[in-house]
């Protein structure tokens, strides 16, 4: 009966030691992926907006409502927080090019109080990250 009791308190000491840890996996990957999707719809935000920088008669305000838009259809509440640079006449071999860098704020939902589970203190995943992505169309002539 003892030794019962023993491998009980055992059980209850391996979980309570393995618990955060896996904890920490399972919401990294969640995060994780959430970031890599905001950046997939950056990096689509902005391609969307060099398409319309490329043709002729477009202004930049038509340029920002079409990267704005692509980005509120991927579901980045924030959108109005996005930082978006226009460049009409990047050198690009013999013509020009239009360059579209749209960064956005991102914030770790789950990641700083689960990582303070594993370690007391910890300012992972705590704050703002700007996220960042660029695209290059040659312009039309």
């Amino acid at each position: 009966m003892k030794r019962i009791r023993n491998q009980r308190g055992a059980a209850l000491l391996e979980t309570a030691i393995t618990l955060p840890l896996i904890l920490l996996v399972c919401v990294s990957i969640f995060e994780f992926g959430r970031a890599y999707q905001t950046w997939q719809v950056l990096t689509n935000a902005a391609r969307e907006g060099a398409r319309v920088a490329v043709l002729t008669e477009t202004t930049d305000a038509q340029i920002t409502a079409a990267v704005r838009n692509y980005m509120e259809g991927g579901q980045l509440n924030a959108a109005a927080s996005a930082g978006i640079n226009v460049e009409r006449t990047v050198p690009f071999g013999t013509n020009t090019a239009s360059r579209i860098t749209v960064t956005y704020p991102f914030n770790f939902m789950v990641l700083n109080p689960v990582m303070r589970l594993v370690r007391s203190g910890s300012t992972t995943g705590q704050g703002t990250t700007n996220m960042m992505s660029s695209a290059v169309m040659r312009n039309e002539s």
